[in-house]
This record gives structure tokens, sequence and C-alpha cells, in this order.
């Protein structure tokens, strides 16, 4: 796509970047065939190929208004334009410099501006996230039901883990809200590791991975805590550690990307770079394990299998699109001898994205509902999912429960 960036927008940071971006834009508008805000608005500006228009427009010093927010905030950013893009248009990075740009030149309503930062300093605080979480549990009768739906009934809770005693060592992120919402996720992932022979080394300095912040245009705080995460894991880095293993897709999504979001700091573009090469999401490791061989003689696939029902799986789209997983979580369940359901559509959006689905309600209810007539068209007895995001945002319309894959993993092989 032919572009003119105006001097003020080749004044910002990632301006030969945005420029180089856009004209790698063909314009071919494939993207829009699997965008799934467009599937649901038919409107050319709430998809991707609209959007690119919309910040090269910006970028060339057209004028901005709430209009070009309005779409670009509408984005899920799914990245499922990436996968269907014939010319690897790198339209995250774009968006993200667009997003900015708009932030930096419209103020938002007052509403709006308090919620997003209500939002930046609530979850990306594990403790504060904690403390709320359970008063708002305290009163959930009397809370709208909006928000009534955000919030699990009852508390959930996790089994032990085991301790620190295999040569074998990975880091393991806690996150920012799972701890609360879904502590046994990671319990559980320490529990299969440790059957196969590998410790989780417990790194509690680290927490939030910073995307929530970086995706609500808060990019510096989001990049300050990657770098007080490469702090905190640095030591086992060093001693050691074989991988970061991530079981929130979302968070392996962005932990992957620290060393090209960071490559320009001169202290610590090598860590973040080491970093990002560690990262594995929890599937990824497991997919090389001998993970059959824990159950013991006697016990079969068929057996985990009739214990678990039929099992319907959504993939994130930060494990399919961003990670290039796709499938993979079912290639692992499939080995374990689960009885998977088929999916139709299973590249859109569930609607969660982050924080998305209080910035943008509407959308994420109606694209939540879809993906749930998809995945239980199979008469699933559980969903399960790989992000926590997706977790809760399902677990909200109270349809079939859903889980995260490890946890269906971790009781199969406890109970075989």
């Amino acid at each position: 796509m032919q572009t003119t960036l105006s001097e003020e927008a080749r004044s910002i940071a990632r301006a030969d970047e945005a420029e180089a971006i856009l004209r790698a834009c063909v314009h071919c508008g494939f993207c829009n065939a699997t965008c799934p805000t467009y599937q649901v608005l038919g409107n050319e500006l709430d998809g991707p190929r609209g959007r690119i228009y919309l910040i090269k427009q910006l970028l060339e010093g057209k004028p901005v208004g709430a209009t070009t927010q309005t779409h670009l905030d509408r984005c899920l950013t799914c990245r499922n334009c990436e996968t269907t893009c014939p010319s690897g248009v790198r339209y995250h990075t774009l968006l993200d410099i667009g997003r900015a740009e708009v932030e930096r030149r419209s103020e938002r309503p007052v509403k709006e501006r308090l919620l997003r930062a209500g939002l930046r300093r609530v979850v990306p605080n594990s403790s504060l996230f904690a403390k709320l979480l359970t008063a708002g549990r305290a009163v959930r009768p009397l809370l709208p039901g909006s928000l009534r739906r955000k919030i699990p009934a009852s508390a959930a809770r996790a089994l032990p883990r085991p301790p620190v005693r295999h040569a074998r060592r990975v880091l393991l992120l806690e996150g920012c809200v799972q701890p609360s919402l879904s502590p046994n996720t990671n319990a559980a992932a320490a529990r299969v590791l440790d059957r196969l022979g590998i410790s989780v080394k417990p790194a509690r300095e680290a927490g939030c991975c910073g995307a929530a912040e970086y995706h609500l245009n808060a990019q510096d705080a989001g990049l300050q805590r990657a770098r007080r995460n490469i702090d905190a894991w640095w030591p086992a880095i060093e001693a050691g550690a074989e991988a970061i293993v991530l079981t929130a897709s979302g968070c392996g999504a962005f932990v992957k990307e620290y060393g090209d979001l960071l490559r320009d700091d001169a202290a610590y573009s090598a860590k973040a770079r080491r970093v990002s090469e560690l990262a594995r999401d929890l599937v990824e490791v497991l997919a090389v394990e001998p993970v059959e061989a824990l159950q013991p003689p006697g016990s079969t696939g068929k057996d985990r299998a009739h214990r678990a029902g039929r099992i319907a799986v959504h993939c994130p789209c930060t494990l399919q699109h961003a990670q290039k997983l796709g499938g993979s979580v079912e290639a692992l369940l499939r080995r374990l001898g689960f009885d998977l359901t088929e999916t139709a559509d299973g590249h859109l959006c569930c609607g969660s994205a982050g924080t998305y689905s209080i910035t943008e309600p509407q959308l994420a209810r109606t694209l939540r509902d879809n993906k749930l007539d998809a995945l239980e068209a199979g008469g699933p007895d559980t969903i399960v999912t790989a992000n926590i995001g997706c977790q809760t945002h399902l677990n909200g319309a109270g349809r079939t429960p859903v889980r995260h894959w490890i946890e269906l993993v971790d009781a199969s092989l406890a109970s075989s």
C-alpha cells in the first residue's frame, strides 16, 4: 500500500516499522473473511483492511477522532487475519502503533478513561485482584447481571504442588488473574511435569506478563512488567532452567515477543531475546515428553476417556494465530485417548481477548454465544481451553463447564 507518513508521524518511535507494515499490505481483503468483528458487524472499518486504512490515514496526518478510536477499539487482536494474510502483514504490531497514536491525539470520554485506568490498576495486580474478587463474591447476588456473570459463585481450589526435587527444572509464570480464578491450573501443570521428572522452580517475583497494560495503551507500563519478569527469572536461567512454561496462551504469546518489544533496550535486549527463546506453552513441553508412559500397567486411554466423557476443545486465538500451535492440544489429548468432538469455525475468537469482554461487552457476548453454540454442537460433557481469559469468559454463560486442559490430564493420570 502506497504510504507517505506525515512529519509528525515520522517523529514517533516506530514510524519506520509502521510504514514497512503498511507497504506490505496489498489490500486484497482476504483478512475480512476470517475477522470475527467483520463477520458480526459487516462494516469494512470493523475489519483488518479498514482498520489498516484508518491507521494509514492518521499516520499521514489526517484528523483523528472518536470514530477512528471506536473501530480500532473493536479489534480483538485475535490475529486471525495474520494467519489468513498472503503477504505476511504484521497487523497486530501496526495496531499497537496506531492505537497508541490515536490515544495520544484523541481524548477519550471520562467514563472510558476511568474504566481503562481501573483495569490497568486491578488486572495486573494479583493480590489486589484477589481481594476484589473475594469482595465481589460476597455481594454477588446484589450485582447487576452483566457483572455477576463475571464473578464465579464459589472460590476455586488448588491441590498441592510437589516439591522441587528433580535435576530437570523449568520456570512457570504464575500470572495475574489465574491464581485467583483457576489456581489449580498451574498446580496441575506442576504435578504432571513432576511425574515426568521435571520440577517447577518458583519465581514468585514474576507476575503479570505485561500484556494487559500494553494492550490497554499503557505500553511503557507493560514493558516495565516484562523487565521485572526478566529480572525475576534471570538467576534461574543462568542456573540452567530449560524453559519458561506458560499455561495461559495469552501470556505465552506476549512473553514470546519480549525479545522483539525490547530489542532497542540496551540493558535488556539480549536477556529479553533469551527469555523469548525459552518461552514454551505447556502443550509444547508435553508434546515431546512420554506422557503416555505415566499411566500405570493395565490402564488404557479408553478408561480415561470413559471417565472424562466427551470433550470439546476451544483453541484460543493466542495459541493458534499468535503462537501457531493450533491443533496441538487436540493432538496431545488424542494421544492420551480422550474422546474429542469436532467443532466448526474453530478459528474464530470467543470474544474474551484480554479485557475486551469488559470494554466491548455486547460484541464479546455475541462472539461468546456463537462460540459456545459451535462447541456444544457435538454434545460435549466438558469444554477445555488453554487460556484463563477464554475459560472465564465462556464459563460466564453458565452453560457447559469449561476447564483448562491440563486439569483434565492431571485428574485422569491421578485416577489411573
